[in-house]
């Protein structure tokens, strides 16, 4: 009898920690779900907040007259609507997912896909309804993505007068334009330079160590107050005059003969 008993305690202590282990696994699995949504809609708000982009303007809360300049925005380039159109077709997924989860494993984080279950709902610019009509294959009267929103009246019309195709044909005249080269950058005008303003220093070149320049000793003085020689000062003299002239000033060129000192006696 104790031995049964003690079989069944045993069994019984087995089953509680197998449904313990369960239930963390299960908790640990719902954390994990949960913190890859959170991820997804992290990614997505940083996209739509990134310097220069335009994909803040889907969230149809800003009002007509911010909305009028998105649509400039939003359709200024094929590239600008397409990144539009996988922005949108990535918040539809998040939603489809995040409904599911909220609805098993954790009802609290259906607070957390308000926004982008209103964004989807007002469809601004027809995006989402581009997107249910292509990927998805909906129609105006069928459509799984409708149960997503509490009101799917604007997508279903919007899926039905192509509003997305509407916007795509009213600016594409424009992206088939060339672009325009842009206008060469006036050059600043040189600074006027007046007599107080000093002048930069030319730079100091040193000479090549292959020329031998004399120095300043050996460089006869000049004096500029002498005057200059008259042209009849200037004539040619005759040969001899000119040997004789020669002769003297070698002579007084001629250093003198150093004096030897005097032995003493």
């Amino acid at each position: 009898m104790k031995t049964a008993l003690a079989i069944l305690v045993a069994v019984l202590i087995a089953v509680g920690l197998a449904a313990v282990a369960v239930e963390r696994s299960a908790e640990h699995e719902r954390a994990a779900e949960r913190r890859a949504l959170a991820a997804r809609a992290a990614e997505l708000t940083a996209q739509a907040f990134a310097p220069g982009s335009p994909l803040a303007c889907l969230d149809g809360a800003a009002g007509d007259t911010i909305e009028s300049g998105c649509e400039d925005a939003l359709f200024a380039r094929p590239q600008t609507a397409a990144a539009a159109v996988a922005y949108t077709a990535a918040r539809l997924d998040l939603l489809r997912d995040g409904l599911a989860f909220a609805r098993a494993r954790d009802q609290a984080f259906e607070k957390t896909l308000v926004g982008v279950r209103r964004a989807i709902m007002l469809d601004r610019f027809g995006i989402a309804a581009h997107v249910l009509a292509t990927r998805d294959a909906c129609s105006p009267d069928l459509c799984e993505a409708f149960a997503l929103v509490e009101n799917a009246d604007t997508l279903k019309s919007n899926i039905r007068s192509r509003v997305f195709a509407q916007y795509v044909a009213r600016h594409r005249a424009a992206w088939l334009e060339p672009a325009q080269p842009a206008a060469p950058a006036a050059s600043a005008p040189a600074p006027a330079v007046s007599d107080d303003t000093p002048m930069a220093a030319a730079p100091t070149v040193a000479p090549s160590a292959k020329y031998d320049f004399p120095s300043a000793a050996s460089i006869p003085p000049v004096s500029i107050m002498n005057p200059e020689p008259k042209p009849s000062e200037t004539k040619t003299a005759p040969a001899g005059d000119r040997t004789e002239g020669r002769a003297s000033r070698a002579a007084e060129e001629k250093p003198p003969t150093p004096r030897r000192p005097q032995q003493s006696r």
